[in-house]
């Protein structure tokens, strides 16, 4: 489905067959929810190659698809879902071909809590309870907005099961920003955001803001001795931390264009070595393993 990716020269000409893929500008709108790491992506991208341009724009996953459908300027969209079979074949008679779209990362929805609450370990039926009213009331629950957003809509469906939150205790922030600063500065509350918000280690800002929230700990529901386990990457790959979702882009490019270049690098080495130090879990294996040598190099 994807084309291979070639890392030709930086400069590129007209004779180049990758020219396309490295030249032009595109817009392209992204969950706010992966600001942090799709910023890094755009800014290794457009070094490595000069010619390119990604002009993002970071809104609600909703919105990211109205672009999608309906903004002519759009060429991609970076949301938490493909496309479905009715979009699908909506593109097909609009293109003539059918949109691309594929995984590239897999984000962990982040629980966290004030560095003073001492209420770190949660499991889903507990999280089921507070969000609908009935466990501890006093305890707020922050998201990144109430509707269109992909963690709203992810949590409604894993863990609510479509039923309704109680807007008594779920409140409703701008943005994954504001739900790290609300919970700074609340000891009383928990928030959701994606894990590229809090996990990198090599972020200063994000190591400055752990020393005043905590990432908690979710119940494996598959683990034979149910744990409490983080959002680590080993936990996200195998599943043992249960609020696991997918990063998909979808593009409109057929054979050729900057915005399958783009995509195309997502999913290679270097885009995936992004995703990886941003803590998401990657779609390329980078596991190490022993090899026994039996002569000698």
């Amino acid at each position: 489905m994807l084309a291979v990716w070639v890392f030709a020269g930086c400069s590129g000409s007209k004779k180049d067959p990758f020219y396309a893929f490295q030249n032009g500008t595109i817009h392209v709108s992204v969950d706010e929810s992966f600001r942090p790491v799709i910023e890094e992506q755009i800014k290794v991208f457009e070094t490595s190659f000069p010619g390119a341009k990604i002009i993002a724009e970071y809104k609600t996953e909703a919105n990211c698809l109205k672009d999608f459908f309906y903004d002519t300027a759009n060429s991609m969209a970076i949301i938490t879902r493909g496309l479905g079979a009715e979009e699908e074949s909506y593109w097909q008679d609009s293109l003539g071909h059918l949109p691309s779209w594929n995984v590239v990362a897999y984000d962990a929805i982040t629980l966290i809590v004030n560095k003073n609450n001492p209420d770190t370990l949660f499991t889903m039926e507990k999280l089921r309870l507070l969000l609908s009213g009935k466990g501890d009331r006093k305890q707020k629950l922050i998201f990144d907005g109430l509707n269109s957003t992909s963690t709203v809509r992810f949590i409604s469906d894993s863990i609510l099961k479509g039923r309704s939150f109680d807007t008594s205790v779920v409140k409703a922030v701008k943005n994954s920003q504001e739900v790290v600063n609300y919970i700074a500065n609340n000891e009383n509350a928990v928030g959701f955001v994606g894990i590229s918000w809090v996990g990198n280690p090599e972020d200063s800002e994000q190591m400055r803001m752990l020393g005043k929230v905590k990432i908690a700990y979710v119940a494996c529901d598959v683990c034979s001795d149910t744990p409490y386990v983080k959002p680590l990457q080993s936990s996200i790959l195998t599943r043992r931390y249960p609020l696991v979702r997918g990063l998909y882009f979808v593009h409109k490019d057929g054979t050729e264009g900057l915005a399958r270049g783009f995509s195309n690098f997502l999913r290679s080495e270097r885009g995936q070595l992004i995703f990886k130090r941003a803590y998401l879990g990657t779609v390329m294996d980078f596991e190490v393993r022993n090899v026994k040598l039996t002569k000698k190099l």
